[in-house]
């Protein structure tokens, strides 16, 4: 496998079929940034979160982002993630939590106590309300600060 970003226009099909549905539509200046700002991910537990995400929401936008490198862990590790799912399945979920809910249901085995995912931030939305935002010009989302130290019982790396 190599780093290197997935080839947008493999991603282009799915975009443009989910922006001409009905319950997805999107404006171009949306579904531009969905495009910008896909993130596919390429280890295996990013991938299941992204595949389990998209099965249960079919977003019109995800991003899945690896934020382990922030922490004190192995060079490599799947262990705290932020994700970003702007769907219409939120539309009956409207607050937070709820919404939050859902994604934590739909991720429960990763985020177990035994699963492989130690923390998960989320955003989660709806389209109507992401436009909102990309309109105030506040639709990016902040990485999330880096870690404080954890408990230290790691190796720090160089």
């Amino acid at each position: 496998p190599t780093d290197t970003p997935t080839d947008i226009s493999s991603m282009l099909p799915n975009i443009l079929r989910q922006s001409r549905s009905t319950s997805n539509r999107l404006s171009p200046l949306l579904l531009l940034r969905s495009i910008m700002t896909s993130n596919i991910a390429k280890g295996p537990v990013s991938e299941a979160i992204a595949e389990k995400l998209t099965s249960s929401f079919s977003p019109v936008h995800l991003e899945v982002r690896n934020e382990s490198h922030m922490h004190n862990v192995p060079i490599g590790s799947e262990t705290h993630f932020k994700v970003v799912v702007i769907s219409e399945k939120f539309k009956d979920a409207r607050t937070p939590l709820k919404r939050h809910r859902l994604v934590n249901d739909t991720l429960k085995l990763e985020v177990a106590a035994d699963g492989p995912v130690h923390a998960l931030s989320i955003v989660a939305m709806t389209p109507d309300k992401w436009q909102e935002k990309v309109e105030k010009g506040e639709a990016g989302v902040r990485p999330s600060p880096s870690c404080r130290g954890g408990d230290g019982s790691l190796p720090k790396r160089n």
